[in-house]
């Protein structure tokens, strides 16, 4: 399918349903049934709202599992494939559940020692092998931060695992959140040896198989692991299918995809954000919005996925990715355009 040009696109939920446009080859997506639209006037101020915001690309919003808004404002149409950032950090925290699920690892509390030694670079701190995948889904390793200002060099290093694990320990593990993708990276390694597949394969069946997503190959480490934690590529539509596994407590069509236990204990905050305040749980931020509990992945730029069982609506945003979205509020805009409006 060729993405629309201009300024502003219109994406036509319900034509492109008859059309099969949300079954496109390179996404993978089963169709959904179209909705009516409820609380259409306040659903009308949210598309007017995000649609001035000229940062934003596309908008998803689902409610009560059906698809009532799915527009594209400039950019690809919302069934393209786009990086997603940080919101990678999920599907890898997704799939710490399903490899739980599946008796891949014993428990969250397994050390890495236990689970993937191979991973310890030689003379590491002793407190390294006794990382377990609890400190390391909820960032809480201790070790000095590979992200922000830190992750060009961490990235540039020849193995990014031993580079992210020699780092110096700025806190006691378990203890206090210090948001790196280095600390996500060494989970999806873990994973991958203890499976016995890659990141990409693992992503593919565990996911992408059950929820019809067809997850496309992403950045590989110098030693041929993908990237755990940023630079995986979903379309808006099947981030909103995987907002929607959460919000039904992982069933996706009857399917079980996750554990409840997993998404529910996912949504119960075991760090908080220095700059945020907001949790943070097994993957996923959590602030209350609107009075109600919200949980939501993020990804650098202003990529979204805002899951809100009590509201029965989950709502995926992209936008661009070359500009940061926190330091002038964009991000906040964002916050309050679903709270006010959806929740």
């Amino acid at each position: 399918m060729t993405a629309p040009h201009g300024p502003c696109v219109r994406f036509d939920i319900r034509r492109a349903l008859l059309a099969g446009a949300l079954a496109a080859p390179f996404v993978g997506l089963r169709p959904l049934r179209a909705a009516s639209a409820p609380d259409a006037p306040a659903l009308a101020r949210f598309r007017d709202t995000v649609a001035g915001l000229e940062r934003l690309h596309a908008a998803v919003v689902m409610r009560d599992g059906e698809i009532v808004l799915a527009e594209a404002f400039r950019g690809p149409p919302p069934e393209r494939a786009v990086n997603v950032k940080s919101v990678s950090k999920s599907l890898v925290a997704a799939l710490l559940g399903c490899a739980l699920e599946r008796g891949v690892v014993d428990s969250i509390g397994a050390t890495l020692g236990e689970t993937a030694p191979s991973l310890l670079p030689p003379g590491a701190d002793p407190r390294v092998a006794a990382l377990t995948l609890e400190d390391l889904v909820t960032m809480r390793a201790g070790l000095a931060r590979t992200s922000g200002p830190h992750y060009g060099g961490w990235v540039a290093s020849e193995d990014w695992v031993r580079d992210a694990l020699g780092r110096p320990f700025v806190a006691e593990p378990g203890t206090r959140m210090l948001y790196s993708t280095g600390s996500f990276h060494v989970l999806g390694a873990a994973l991958a040896l203890a499976a016995g597949r890659d990141l990409h394969a693992l992503a593919d069946a565990w996911l992408g198989a059950p929820l019809g997503i067809d997850f496309a190959p992403w950045t590989r480490d110098p030693q041929g692991r993908y990237l755990g934690g940023n630079e995986m590529a979903l379309s808006p539509l099947a981030m909103a299918r995987i907002g929607e596994l959460y919000r039904l407590g992982g069933t996706w069509q009857g399917e079980r995809v996750l554990a409840p236990d997993w998404v529910e204990r996912s949504f119960v905050p075991r760090g908080r954000s220095p700059w945020s305040g907001d949790g943070y749980g097994y993957g996923w931020f959590l602030r209350p919005l609107g009075g109600q509990r919200v949980a939501y992945a993020r990804g650098y730029g202003g990529q979204f996925i805002h899951v809100a069982p009590e509201a029965a609506t989950v709502v995926a945003i992209t936008s661009d990715i070359s500009r940061a979205a926190r330091g002038d509020g964009y991000t906040e805009r964002l916050h309050r355009a679903v709270e006010r409006l959806l929740i």
